[in-house]
Parts: C-alpha cells; sequence; structure tokens
C-alpha cells in the first residue's frame, strides 16, 4: 500500500535515529574532506585535478556547489517533506559539499555534523509549518509517490528498447504488464510493479549476455580462420590495451584500497541509516520505506544498482574517489536487516557490519570489475541505458506528480503555476536541473497560493 496522498507525513526522529544521522554526516564530511568519496557521479571526475594538485580546493567545492545545488533544494528536500525520510540528495550532497570546502578536518567533521542536527531538527520544523498553512503544498507533493513507483517500473523496457530494438522491447512491455496483472491478482500484499521490474531486468541482462556471446563466437570462428601472425598481433594489441589501462587507473584503485578501512566504515554507517527506517536510497525507495515496504524497497534499489556499478566502477578508478555508498548495495543490506531484525541495536549492528564488508569488497575489488566490464561490452552498454532510462521515466514521473501535487493544492490554477514554472525554467536554460524542476515548482506554486490567500485571492481546494 503506498502513502496515500491525504495522509500528512512527519518528519520526525527518536533520539538514536537523531544521533545516528549525525554521526554519520560528521564521518561522510571528513571522507569527502579528503576527497576519498563523494555522492554526485557527476562531480567525482573533477576530484583527480584537486588530488593531484592541479586545482584549489575551493575551485573544486564550487564547481560541485553548482552540480549539486539543483538537486538539494529541488528534490531532496521536496522528497524528505513529501515522504518524512531522508534522502541521498539531502544527506550526501551538503556534506560533501561542507568537506570539500572546510580547510581542516575538524572544521569538516563539525559542519558536518551541524549539517546532520538540522536534518533532524530542521525538517520536523519547516514540515510542521508547511502543513499548518491554509493549503498545505506538502501533503499535497505527495502526489509524485504514484507515478514515480509505477512509471519507474519501466525503464526495462525503456533500456531494452534503446538497445535492443523495438520488438523486445514491446515483448519487455508486454511481459512487465503480465507480471503486474498476475501480481495483482494472486500476490495482493506485494506492489505489483516489483516483480514486473525485476523480471524487466532479468530479460535485460540475458539479452546483452546473449549478445556479447554471440560477439565472441563470431569472434573466435574469425580468428580460427586467421594466420598465426594476425593471432599474435592481435593478443599483443589486447596485452598492450590492458596494460595501458591500468597504468592509467592503476594508481587511483591504489589510493582507494589503501583507505579500504575508512571506506569501509562509511559503507557499514549508510547500511546503519539505511537500518534505522528513516532513509530511502531513491525516489521509489523513499516512499516504499515511508510505507513501511522494507522488502519491496531493498529489491527496487538492488535492481538499480546494476545501472550504475560500471558508472561508480569507472568514474572511481579515472578518479580516486569512490561514491558515498559505493554500488548501493549497502542500500538494501540497510532495508533487509530493518525487516527481519526487530530490536534497532542490533540491526544498527548488523547493517554495519555486513555494509562496511560489502563496501571493502567492493574496493579491493574495484580493478576487477574495472577488467570484467571491458570483456562484456554489451553488459556495459546495458547499464548505460538503465541509467539513461531511469532518468528518463523518473523526470516523467515527477512533472506528471508535480502537477497532480498542482491540481490538488489549487485546482487549475495549481497546474497553471507548477506547468508554467517548469516551462520558464525550460525556457531559461533549466538553472534548475528537470528532474528537480518539478518538485521545486510545487513548492514555490505552494507559496505563491498561499499568499494569494492571504489577500483573499483564493481558497484552499476542498477535500
Amino acid at each position: 500500500m503506498i502513502l496515500a496522498a491525504t495522509d500528512t507525513a512527519s518528519v520526525s526522529f527518536e533520539t538514536w535515529q537523531g544521533a545516528l544521522v549525525i554521526v554519520m554526516c560528521a564521518f561522510a564530511a571528513l571522507i569527502a574532506n579528503a576527497a576519498l568519496a563523494v555522492f554526485n557521479d557527476g562531480a567525482r571526475p573533477f576530484l583527480l585535478d584537486y588530488i593531484q594538485g592541479r586545482s584549489t580546493r575551493l575551485a573544486t567545492a564550487t564547481i560541485v556547489t553548482g552540480l549539486s545545488a539543483g538537486f538539494i533544494f529541488g528534490l531532496g528536500a521536496p522528497m524528505a517533506l513529501s515522504t518524512g525520510v531522508l534522502n541521498p540528495w539531502l544527506v550526501f550532497l551538503p556534506v560533501e559539499i561542507i568537506g570539500l570546502v572546510a580547510p581542516w578536518r575538524w572544521l569538516a567533521a563539525a559542519g558536518g555534523a551541524a549539517w546532520g542536527a538540522i536534518c533532524v531538527f530542521g525538517l520536523n520544523a519547516a514540515n510542521d509549518a508547511a502543513t499548518s498553512l491554509p493549503i498545505d503544498f506538502v501533503t499535497a507533493l505527495q502526489q509524485i509517490s504514484t507515478p514515480i513507483l509505477w512509471l519507474f517500473t519501466l525503464f526495462p523496457v525503456l533500456a531494452i528498447t534503446r538497445q535492443f530494438g523495438r520488438a523486445k522491447g514491446l515483448i519487455t512491455f508486454g511481459a512487465e504488464l503480465a507480471v503486474v496483472l498476475l501480481s495483482m491478482n494472486v500476490w495482493e500484499t506485494l506492489f505489483p510493479g516489483s516483480l514486473a521490474m525485476a523480471v524487466g531486468v532479468v530479460m535485460l541482462l540475458g539479452f546483452a549476455l546473449t549478445q556479447d556471446r554471440s560477439a565472441r563466437r563470431a569472434e573466435q570462428l574469425v580468428l580460427a580462420g586467421a594466420s598465426e601472425t594476425d593471432r599474435v598481433v592481435l593478443a599483443e594489441q589486447r596485452a598492450a590495451a590492458a596494460a595501458a589501462s591500468d597504468q592509467l587507473f592503476g594508481p587511483n584503485a591504489d589510493r582507494l584500497r589503501r583507505n579500504v578501512i575508512p571506506l569501509g566504515v562509511l559503507g557499514g554507517l549508510v547500511a546503519a541509516l539505511a537500518a534505522s527506517g528513516i532513509f530511502g536510497g531513491g525516489e521509489a525507495t523513499s516512499f516504499l520505506v515511508a510505507d513501511g515496504t522494507y522488502g519491496e524497497a531493498a529489491q527496487v534499489d538492488f535492481l538499480r544498482a546494476f545501472g550504475f556499478v560500471p558508472l561508480i566502477a569507472t568514474t572511481a578508478l579515472a578518479s580516486g574517489a569512490y561514491a558515498m555508498a559505493g554500488f548501493t548495495f549497502v542500500y538494501p543490506i540497510g532495508y533487509l536487516s530493518h525487516l527481519f531484525i526487530d530490536a534497532w541495536p542490533l540491526a544498527l549492528a548488523v547493517a554495519f557490519v555486513l555494509g562496511a564488508l560489502v563496501m571493502s569488497v567492493e574496493v579491493l575489488l574495484l580493478s576487477a570489475v574495472g577488467r570484467w566490464l571491458q570483456h562484456w561490452p554489451s553488459v556495459r552498454e546495458s547499464a548505460d541505458h538503465i541509467r539513461h532510462a531511469i532518468t528518463e521515466s523518473l523526470t516523467l514521473a515527477i512533472l506528471v506528480g508535480s502537477l497532480m501535487a498542482g491540481l490538488a493544492m489549487g485546482g487549475g490554477l495549481g497546474i497553471a503555476l507548477v506547468g508554467g514554472l517548469y516551462l520558464i525554467n525550460e525556457a531559461m536554460g533549466r538553472p534548475v536541473v528537470r528532474m528537480a524542476a518539478g518538485p521545486a515548482a510545487v513548492i514555490v506554486g505552494g507559496i505563491a497560493l498561499n499568499l494569494l490567500h492571504l489577500v483573499d485571492l483564493v481558497q484552499p481546494v476542498a477535500g
């Protein structure tokens, strides 16, 4: 069951939950200060110049701030207010900026802890203030949940269509719809989209592996008919390419391996945060965690991770900086710990240990993952298509949900405000990133509607 749009999401934390957020933010800021990890995938490549002394700390922090600000205020804050749980854009992006700006480690830790305190205490105050307004735009924001959860289900269809053609894409679409109908009628307690998404991802990986195996067989046939000289030349070319890759990425991989302990601790803290019940690792999982469906949240983030493994691995090897949540497998570890262990101290301890182990293994095997991806080009390409499909489906879902929120809080005028602000943002060259523009427009539109209500020009929508 999905969080109803008529329910008010309460952003409140137990004392131990608040303490965990503050500790995790302080440690994450320390990691960012050492340029060991950032959350923003687009920011990671810029860290190489800072690590190698070709860029200053302030210049790097300025770039990262420009890349992240729209996601913090346009996506992270609205999602937290509408779901009642924290998310990576609100937690990780600010602390990595704080960590990069701070000239001293102690200041980075203090700044990270301060941001954690703002998340713990400030969000609840902001939520109470917003929901007490005559026109409650925070509750209206919950309208985003339905299109996000249902359209996110279809990202494998988009990825398969782009990579393998329309026929296979339509077959996958039909298969997912069939699974949705079956799930709705047989497994009524499960969210139908979660199983359908799993089927789509399995089909995508099956198509990719089949294509790579076919390409290998064709290559073997060509080599079988080639001369001994041609085979030797090809072997030498492959060896030279592998040596060049090791020379280029080897020092960065060594840097991360030398820091496997602090990175492992970070992974443990992130997994513990996911186990606390107040954190969702993505747009869809934030609503699933808010609804208490941790098993489905684990499945969604586990499947989503496969689209980001190649990107995170290659950018980490190229920059010498890892991702705050690694390959993001620490998220489902946390959700499942919460699901299967009732006592929160034990759940946090198990999540921390498993998360630390998983993150450490990821760091130690980073070079091996990079080499493996070179041997499976279709799988690597599938990951690119998965990322683009996720972005495309979520962009549409968030836009549709934002318009629904506009309708809920202001009727036709609400749609005009939200849709108009979105279109103006497009016409201005997207000063707010497209995915965050819709929720940001809901907040701005909600404030405008309350100001109009103050002068008796509009009234709250009945019901």
